[in-house]
């Protein structure tokens, strides 16, 4: 459903009349392969709106965009609140019932969570979750003593949990807040002719004039 939201709301922008003004004002494509799709439309009354398609990863952002020197800089207004872990009391034990299981609010398990579970000794267990949950070794025999979590997709990190001590699944749920939408705090992005280049994150994303 996410997907065919953000398809549809690219379609319906595309369609959009663009206005004179600033140079930069116009509709880019994003150029970095066939596999991605998405833009980034810069209005003439200082707002602007931004989409992504790529894979499992749909983002978007709208906000205000203003010059600076020869770039132009990108401000998501209102800012998004991030992502968050929290931890729940554990679930009673049960038959075949999972070491750790991560959830969504509703309750669906989150495949693909990236974790390390650490122990007194040793070194600490490095793995990823399954839609329902995932399960420690019948011959490990140290007990979970903390848990870090991880969806780098979405640049949501939790901090180190304590492990409650008992039996039962470890139980986490991710608290969606403003996820998706990209937390543009003063993203540079410079023009030349008609490819335009946003610096974030450490990288370039790429993207084409189509329209002003």
């Amino acid at each position: 459903m996410r997907r065919l939201a953000a398809l549809a709301s690219l379609a319906l922008l595309a369609s959009q009349p663009l206005s004179a003004g600033d140079p930069a004002v116009g509709q880019y494509r994003v150029s970095e392969g066939p596999d991605i799709a998405g833009g980034l439309w810069l209005h003439a009354d200082g707002q602007f709106e931004y989409g992504l398609a790529a894979g499992a990863l749909d983002e978007q952002a709208k906000g205000r965009w203003r010059r600076q020197g020869e770039s132009i800089v990108l401000t998501t207004t209102p800012r998004p609140r991030p992502p968050l872990f929290r931890m729940e009391p554990r679930a009673a034990p049960a038959a075949e019932a999972p070491t750790l299981l991560v959830t969504w609010p509703d309750g669906r398990g989150v495949p693909g969570v990236d974790f390390r579970l650490g122990f007194d000794s040793g070194e600490p267990i490095v793995d990823y979750t399954q839609e329902t949950g995932w399960t420690l070794a019948p011959d490990e025999h140290r007990t979970p003593r903390w848990i870090e979590l991880a969806v780098p997709m979405h640049g949501l990190v939790s901090p180190r949990f304590t492990l409650p001590p008992g039996p039962g699944t470890l139980r986490f749920v991710i608290v969606p807040n403003d996820i998706g939408t990209v937390d543009f705090e003063g993203t540079r992005a410079d023009i030349a002719e008609d490819k335009l280049v946003l610096h974030r994150d450490g990288g370039d994303m790429h993207f084409t004039r189509e329209r002003r």
